[in-house]
């Protein structure tokens, strides 16, 4: 007997009920192997962070401008108390210093209103999967912004990597989840994850996107 694949929780965050219920419109006519289950909403800052902390889902889908604060605000804290869950930015606004923010604070994902419901839906799926996913768009500025030195991100220096560590970076900011990492340099999962701790603490960030954002950063080729 076919085992039933758990559902990815949910979290939507807007302070537009139409926008919400637009959203719930698409995700329930999902009908893929694993369900998408709303498991609930929020329409300001403060209910944001309550209910995360309440509901634990798996996504939170998250907007940047809300009435009592900002979503990059929401997005750190979120990330911070519950680094299990992952968080899409899902907005109208395109901002190369929003984009670059939302990745520090701990975004998996930076995805403008106007995607189609299948890229909507097939975001969901990629991020639950453990990959980070941005708009085309939105990553040509964020390494625009990240190439122009245009941003406060902390210093760190990849040459205190090991070599094997570095590899597993690479492919991290190629967009690969720790098992396929793992696949490709013949590790275990659970030996992936024991370099990326490595390599969290020797660039001095918490999440794999900021790590992806300085070996990006500090690995493309100087120009004379």
């Amino acid at each position: 007997m076919k085992k039933t694949s758990a559902p990815i929780r949910i979290l939507l965050v807007d302070d537009s009920e139409l926008v919400r219920r637009g959203i719930r419109t698409v995700l329930v006519a999902h009908t893929g192997e694993r369900p998408l289950e709303i498991v609930g909403e929020a329409a300001t800052a403060a209910a944001a962070v309550d209910a995360a902390r309440r509901l634990h889902p798996d996504i939170v889908l998250l907007d940047i401008r809300l009435p009592d604060g900002s979503g990059l605000e929401v997005c750190g804290e979120i990330s911070r108390e519950h680094p299990a869950t992952h968080i899409i930015i899902l907005t109208s606004f395109s901002n190369d210093a929003y984009v670059y923010d939302a990745i520090i604070a701990g975004a998996r994902g930076y995805l403008m209103k106007e995607i189609d419901p299948a890229g909507l839906v097939q975001a969901l799926y990629d991020v639950a999967e453990g990959r980070s996913i941005l708009d085309p768009d939105a990553t040509t500025r964020v390494l625009r912004l990240l190439r122009e030195g245009g941003s406060n991100q902390p210093s760190a220096d990849l040459t205190t990597l090991s070599a094997q560590e570095h590899r597993v970076l690479a492919l991290v900011a190629d967009g690969l989840t720790n098992k396929q990492v793992g696949e490709q340099l013949t590790l275990s999962e659970n030996t992936v994850k024991n370099y990326l701790v490595n390599v969290f603490e020797k660039l001095h960030v918490k999440r794999r996107a900021q790590a992806a954002a300085l070996f990006v950063q500090q690995s493309k080729p100087k120009h004379a």
